[in-house]
């Protein structure tokens, strides 16, 4: 922290001592957690403040952490775990799918999984292979989980306290990009956000720009460069995966009558596919313009050479807009 403003994993950091002092219940384990303070130091300060029994360094094997923590979780405590990379979480998915995401429906309410996976997720970083994944989508086709992904410090920090709480499994990504990007102002007042709904951060009439994640960050430069022309963006960031907040969405789209929904994560099959599918069948007789999609190219993440190319820029933002806009 400097200056009384905190970065995105500084504030991760900051809701995982308020969650750790406020619940005795709250652990936190993974790959070098402790002594460390994880790779990207995320839960630095931990170890020092709650203990070696609270904060658990464990070995390099994801599978076991997430089956570990399913195990806590059904027994009353609430583990945070943390992946290193995105790239490294699929050894973890079988305990995901099969078990995590189950357990309340396959004892009929008898058990509950109050488990929060965290992650970092994205290029921008200069990383080597698998720690630059985008593949939220694999994690939002699977009912009984949330997904979560924070933009900002501030909804960093109210919603991992608000994933924390949850009394089901919550994924939550963090988009490394945004790490340590532009400090803000964060209360640590113990503010819970809403898990299930979409943030609006720029009110607009011409057109609504949907993202999530780092995307957030290009998606808020093209609305600036759009208002310079007197072409006015309302800017929403979907913050909750899984489930989506549609009616956010929908109220939006039908005021503008144009949408571009911009991700990093690949375009085949991704969430932004779900959410235009989602508002063709709402808001049809109200759009002026088929619904636009900015996203990265079907390919693995390549290395960070070729980031630049890779990542959806402000650039490719505003062409999407220039085309819904000029849609006769």
């Amino acid at each position: 922290m400097s200056n009384g403003k905190y970065t995105l994993v500084e504030a991760v950091n900051l809701a995982l001592h308020r969650a750790m002092r406020d619940d005795e219940n709250v652990v936190v384990l993974g790959e070098d957690v402790g002594v460390n303070g994880g790779v990207f130091r995320a839960t630095l300060g931990l170890r020092e403040a709650f203990g070696f029994k609270r904060v658990l360094d464990t070995p390099l094997a994801e599978a076991m952490l997430a089956g570990l923590a399913i195990g806590m979780a059904a027994q009353g405590l609430r583990p945070v775990v943390e992946i290193q990379f995105m790239g490294f979480v699929y050894a973890a998915m079988e305990h995901l799918v099969s078990h995590a995401s189950r357990l309340r429906n396959r004892t009929r309410g008898r058990l509950s999984c109050p488990m929060v996976l965290r992650t970092p997720m994205g290029a921008g970083i200069r990383a080597p292979e698998h720690h630059s994944e985008s593949t939220e989508a694999l994690f939002a086709h699977i009912p009984g989980l949330r997904v979560v992904v924070p933009s900002s410090p501030a909804r960093a920090y109210g919603l991992l306290l608000a994933a924390i709480d949850d009394p089901d499994p919550v994924v939550f990504f963090e988009p490394t990009r945004l790490y340590r990007m532009n400090p803000q102002p964060v209360a640590d007042d113990g503010r819970r956000l809403p898990l299930d709904s979409c943030f609006t951060l720029r009110e607009g009439r011409d057109l609504t720009l949907v993202s999530w994640g780092a995307s957030v960050h290009e998606s808020l430069q093209a609305a600036a460069a759009l208002a310079e022309r007197g072409i006015d963006a309302e800017v929403i960031d979907v913050a909750c995966l899984k489930p989506l907040d549609l009616d956010t969405l929908e109220a939006s789209v039908r005021k503008t009558g144009r949408c571009v929904i911009v991700h990093e994560a690949p375009k085949s099959c991704a969430v932004g596919a779900e959410i235009a599918a989602s508002l063709y069948e709402r808001v049809l007789p109200d759009l002026q313009a088929p619904i636009q999609r900015v996203a990265a190219p079907d390919i693995p993440p390549p290395l960070y050479r070729l980031e630049q190319f890779y990542l959806p820029g402000t650039g490719d933002i505003l062409a999407a807009c220039e085309t819904v806009l000029d849609y006769a």
